[in-house]
């Protein structure tokens, strides 16, 4: 695991060997503050733990002291971009970091006074490098491209401005929109610097196709022990984006939360109808939990007693009847199209007997990611 310096965003660290924080962005109006707040509350029942907003405009950052207010429990991070006084806003406003790139907001005085302001209220400042915007004369350095020596250059530029006047709560970000320049970007900063690095493959497409791209393209990089803090952009709600980072650190397993779902692919041997729409409905019933549960849907009896006994609870099918286990254990028959509710049902009774009950079961364990 790479060793990085620990930053904090409100009573969220980063880095410093915190694990790997879950944020994402809203996609309201921020100046509609009761919609933004409806927002964030849904990200944060998907298990969101940092949450930024546009800050585009004079009316955006005077809505944040107000989205601020209703909305204490959670970080909010200011996306800023070239105006200082919104910067100065956003932190009377109260936000707990700035996303900002020093070189682009002006004068050396108006970086100075930003710097000035956010390290008397401990607030970091995250440098985004974006291939898609790279300074101009970086881009004519390097033929024309925004290639990943370029995007580093930027960064070491920005993180320059930022140590000349001493501030050093500084998370930083290398994103383009493919796989191959986000992660060969993040390896190259990641071995000259040791501030904590933001994952996220920029503009990364639709819910399927971004979820594949963000999954191979963070998957390697916190493979290798590199990304302190995530975030999954989709053309999708942002509240997807934070179940889809989600499933990204639990397949890891460098994160735990809620219900993990083993279901077969289905073959000629399934013995039950509908079996996708059964295992999506059970799911989906259950995504309001935010306990570590690892449950199994399977279709047939040949891999299903042994998935069963790695689950809290699992579902077998044969002939339209499903035999639901607890622990490894059978417990009893079902049929078919009683078994959301049964299996559902089961679920929460599992919960309320709490851990003393229950024998806790994580998943077959794994051999742990260096």
């Amino acid at each position: 695991m790479r060793k990085t310096r620990a930053v904090h965003v409100g009573k969220v660290q980063i880095g410093g060997g915190a694990p790997v924080a879950v944020q994402s962005m809203t996609k309201t109006d921020t100046v509609d503050v009761a919609s933004t707040v409806a927002q964030i509350e849904e990200m944060m029942r998907a298990g969101c733990e940092i949450v930024r907003l546009a800050v585009p405009d004079k009316e955006a950052a005077l809505a944040l002291k107000e989205i601020r207010r209703r909305v204490p429990e959670v970080p909010l991070v200011a996306d800023i971009h070239f105006h200082y006084k919104l910067a100065l806003m956003a932190l009377d406003a109260g936000v707990d970091k700035l996303r900002l790139n020093p070189g682009n907001i002006g004068a050396h005085e108006r970086v100075r006074e930003v710097v000035r302001a956010a390290a008397a209220q401990k607030v970091p400042i995250r440098i985004g490098v974006n291939g898609g915007s790279l300074e101009k004369d970086l881009l004519a350095q390097y033929g024309g491209t925004a290639t990943p020596e370029a995007m580093v250059e930027s960064a070491k530029r920005h993180i320059r401005i930022l140590e000349d006047l001493d501030f050093h709560d500084i998370i930083i970000s290398l994103k383009a929109s493919d796989v191959q320049r986000t992660v060969a970007a993040y390896r190259l900063l990641a071995e000259q610097v040791d501030y904590p690095l933001h994952l996220g493959v920029t503009e990364a497409g639709t819910a399927f196709s971004g979820t594949v791209k963000s999954a191979i393209g963070l998957g390697v990089l916190l493979h290798e022990g590199i990304g302190d803090t995530i975030r999954v952009s989709l053309a999708a709600e942002s509240q997807e984006e934070v179940r889809v980072a989600w499933e990204i650190l639990k397949s890891l397993e460098l994160r735990k939360r809620g219900v993990t779902v083993v279901a077969c692919p289905t073959c000629g041997r399934i013995d039950v109808d509908n079996f996708v729409g059964i295992v999506t409905e059970i799911e989906r019933r259950l995504s309001h939990i935010e306990e570590p549960l690892h449950l199994s849907v399977m279709g047939c009896a040949v891999n299903g007693p042994g998935e069963a006994h790695d689950s809290a609870l699992g579902v077998t099918f044969g002939r339209g009847v499903g035999m639901i286990y607890k622990n490894g254990v059978p417990m009893r028959k079902v049929s078919g199209t009683d078994i959301v509710e049964a299996f559902v049902r089961e679920t929460e009774k599992l919960l309320e007997e709490g851990a003393d009950a229950v024998r806790e079961k994580a998943g077959p364990q794994l051999v742990a990611i260096k």
